[in-house]
């Protein structure tokens, strides 16, 4: 996978596809850009070329020292789309990939011919605020996989425990492989922490979705609610699993956001 120097950090980053119109996919907290595999392949498959990358402080890319923002993240965004010359992209971001994504869609609209924020929220309020204040008090004691074991039960739904065992391990096992200091882990949590775009969201004007889990107990459907009160004319739908409905309901989830953007192709006018 190329990697690409940017400023203070360096980007592990991977471009498929030859389709005419580009998809960029931020991730989530703790994610590398393997996060999206079970979207790969309807994303390529309907057409589009796809960019994925790791984020400062996960996987191949650098770990600068200090505390990260999501703003800075989005910055790292431009900076890697401006390197391979991409310009009118949709914007897909997960979790703190969709607090990435609103920060970039504030600062380079430009850019974007739309914006799809999943799972996420413009301000954490105080049940999101309190269960980021353990994992931050969590990670330094008993270390980062521990934490995401905690994450696990908050993330997937009870049905997919009962009848997703074989997945549920795989992941298990991928979250104590985990390869993240704790100190680079506490600075991508600062940024979900102290995410707050609620007074800014009006100037968005880019199309954009806000995709909820419809049984979402990491970030709760009131919290996507508000997200989606805050951007003029967005569009709001709900997809099959909770917070990890990606990987738990891969198929819904694509078609979600296969859905939405393909209103806004080019080559559909």
């Amino acid at each position: 996978m190329p990697m690409v120097k940017l400023k203070d950090v360096e980007l592990n980053y991977e471009l498929e596809g030859d389709g005419p119109e580009t998809i960029v996919l931020i991730n989530g907290l703790a994610d590398d850009l393997t996060t999206w595999y079970g979207q790969m392949d309807d994303l390529l498959g309907a057409g589009y070329r796809v960019l994925r990358f790791d984020n400062r402080g996960i996987g191949k890319s650098s770990r600068p020292k200090g505390l990260y923002t999501t703003a800075m993240m989005a910055a790292d965004a431009k900076a890697l789309v401006d390197h391979l010359k991409l310009r009118d992209f949709h914007l897909v971001g997960v979790s703190m990939g969709g607090m990435i994504s609103q920060e970039y869609a504030l600062a380079y609209q430009g850019d974007l011919r739309s914006l799809t924020l999943c799972c996420t929220y413009a301000a954490p309020g105080p049940f999101c605020s309190r269960m980021f204040k353990l994992w931050q008090d969590m990670a330094p004691v008993m270390g980062v996989p521990a934490v995401m074991r905690d994450v696990t039960l908050w993330a997937f739904t009870q049905e997919f425990f009962l009848t997703q065992e074989a997945t549920l391990k795989e992941f298990e096992a991928a979250m104590a492989a985990l390869d993240q200091p704790v100190e680079v882990y506490l600075s991508q949590l600062n940024s979900i922490q102290t995410h707050d775009t609620r007074s800014r969201l009006k100037a968005i004007k880019v199309p954009t979705m806000v995709l909820a889990g419809a049984e979402d107990i990491l970030i709760p459907m009131n919290l996507s609610r508000e997200l989606h009160s805050l951007i003029p004319g967005a569009a709001f739908a709900t997809a099959k699993g909770g917070h990890a409905y990606m990987w738990e309901h891969p198929k819904p989830f694509n078609e979600a956001v296969l859905a939405f953007i393909g209103k806004h192709r080019i080559t559909s006018k």
